[in-house]
């Protein structure tokens, strides 16, 4: 059955599973076996680090080599310190796919940001999603939310102020934290709920929220709630390949990626790019470069200086006293959180992509699978070789079980999908399909999401009231075992109680409300 969406395919997965390799081969597939509509494929970058310049190494991006003469857009365009957020991207991506549909040619998707495919695929689910609030007067009873309107007549005179002319530019929450802060707290007098969402250090986030408020007059949390109780439907017609690889496996890749990595400039790209940020612009645009000798206090929280090494490798670069030993550590570092990156990603993926996109396969299943979802199992062994050139990428020569696992599924799943023919059932392609598509969880409310990501204030582990420490609530016991944690709790216990150190920990139960006055 015809549909009037356009087509669109996304590759998605964890970091090092091969979904470079695999865009490029279905693009050039399609080029060269031809189809009756579509001349060829354009790939369109989603890793939210690929879209700088600079870090080739770090965020492994494709060599011009490697793109085999396939287009690759939105990727490598940003300097490294430029402000490039969801909104900004899904934007960008939308018009980029309406140009290549215009070239007859197919959009394919291809990164492990999935956080920007899931609202690429699913529109109005931003919410920045709205039209302006027409007042002129920002607190003048024109507001739409009477609610939001009652809490701005309410707010002191600073926070007042600092509403009716917000900063331009989020402030450092290193080099100005009492701005950081009071930003913070304007956001919880006028929406707790959206501000308990974010840590109070991420002020791109926070200014994002309260430019909603000013440019809608609603809140946030408001705008989220009506969301709630909108179905999902997709914006294109989407075919989506899952490149998923056994963890054990992919745990191994990932070590020996980074091992890659080192031999091929890793620390020499990272040098450049810090010491070209220390004498220009700075990390945030200006002051934030600052290293006391014990306590890193550069600002990750701005563009390609978010990427796994940059900050692994900091105190390393910055100490002219650091011994190898501190360059073993780096690097283990930077394995460790390449490993955990690639859970969270998987997380999402399971998480939060995979029911948003079985709940309209469900509820689209009469309207030629608007949205379906295969798993590709790229858990075989990889013969990986390394490139030495200054656009390095960690280049992956797959073997047969590359060709008869991923790349051939894949092809004949396209040729099935563009037809609009009946498409496999994707359970049927492997036991680790069958094994991670099964028992999929509903897909959650963006307010369920709101809640369940909500941040809170540890006071155990806050020494400065003005720059209070805050972990997330789902992560509350892990961060209450950590040693750091429970060694202060034990001195607070002390202080408390004038009585020697005693076996055992005092109990910490977990925090709630807005940050203390």
């Amino acid at each position: 059955m015809a549909t009037s969406l356009q087509p669109l395919i996304v590759i998605c997965g964890a970091t090092g599973v091969g979904k470079s390799k695999l865009g490029v081969e279905l693009a050039l597939g399609l080029a060269n076996q031809g189809h009756s509509r579509w001349r060829g494929a354009r790939i369109i970058n989603a890793d939210s680090m690929q879209v700088y310049a600079g870090l080739d190494v770090a965020t492994n991006k494709i060599s011009p080599a490697e793109q085999m003469g396939i287009d690759h857009l939105l990727m490598d365009f940003k300097r490294p310190g430029e402000q490039y957020l969801v909104g900004h991207w899904v934007h960008d991506a939308v018009q980029a796919i309406k140009e290549t549909h215009n070239r007859d040619e197919i959009p394919i998707v291809v990164g492990g940001t999935s956080y920007w495919i899931q609202h690429l695929l699913f529109p109005n689910r931003l919410a920045s999603d709205g039209p302006p609030n027409p007042a002129g007067d920002q607190h003048s009873g024109l507001f739409r939310s009477p609610e939001l309107e009652r809490s701005i007549s309410q707010l002191p005179p600073d926070l007042l102020g600092l509403f009716d002319h917000l900063p331009e530019h989020a402030p450092s929450a290193v080099s100005h934290p009492d701005d950081a802060l009071l930003l913070y707290k304007l956001l919880q007098a006028l929406d707790e709920p959206v501000a308990a969402r974010w840590h109070w250090r991420d002020t791109r986030k926070v200014l994002r929220a309260l430019r909603i408020i000013k440019d809608q007059g609603r809140m946030p949390s408001e705008i989220i709630n009506e969301q709630a109780s909108t179905p999902l439907f997709p914006r294109y017609r989407t075919l989506c390949f899952w490149l998923h690889a056994e963890q054990s496996v992919l745990d191994r890749r990932l070590d020996e990626r980074v091992d890659g990595m080192m031999k091929n400039g890793l620390l020499q790209e990272i040098r450049r790019i810090y010491e070209n940020a220390s004498c220009s612009v700075g990390i945030d645009g200006g002051r934030n470069n600052e290293h006391d000798g014990n306590e890193t206090t550069a600002d990750f929280t701005l563009g390609i200086f978010q990427s796994i090494g940059y900050k692994e490798f900091y105190d390393y670069i910055s100490d002219p006293n650091a011994s190898r030993e501190d360059l073993t550590d780096a690097v283990e570092k930077t394995k460790h959180a390449t490993r955990k990156y690639a859970k969270r990603q998987i997380s999402w993926l399971r998480n939060k992509l995979l029911p948003a996109l079985h709940s309209v396969a469900a509820e689209c299943r009469s309207k030629s699978s608007m949205a379906t979802l295969y798993l590709l199992d790229t858990s075989g062994k990889w013969a990986i070789t390394h490139k030495e050139h200054v656009s390095n990428v960690l280049s992956s020569v797959l073997g047969e079980s590359w060709v008869s696992n991923v790349c051939q599924p894949a092809q004949m799943i396209m040729s099935a999908f563009l037809n609009e023919e009946e498409l496999p059932d994707p359970m049927m392609l492997s036991p680790l399909a069958r094994a991670m598509l099964s028992n999929v969880n509903e897909a959650l409310s963006p307010s369920a999401v709101l809640e369940a990501r909500r941040m809170v204030v540890c006071p155990v582990c806050t020494k400065n009231p003005s720059q209070p420490v805050m972990v997330e609530a789902a992560e509350w016991e892990a961060h209450r075992r950590t040693r750091l944690h429970r060694r202060l709790a034990v001195k607070a216990k002390e202080r408390v109680l004038g009585t020697p150190r005693e076996n055992g920990v005092p109990e910490c139960q977990l925090p709630s409300g807005p940050l203390p006055s």
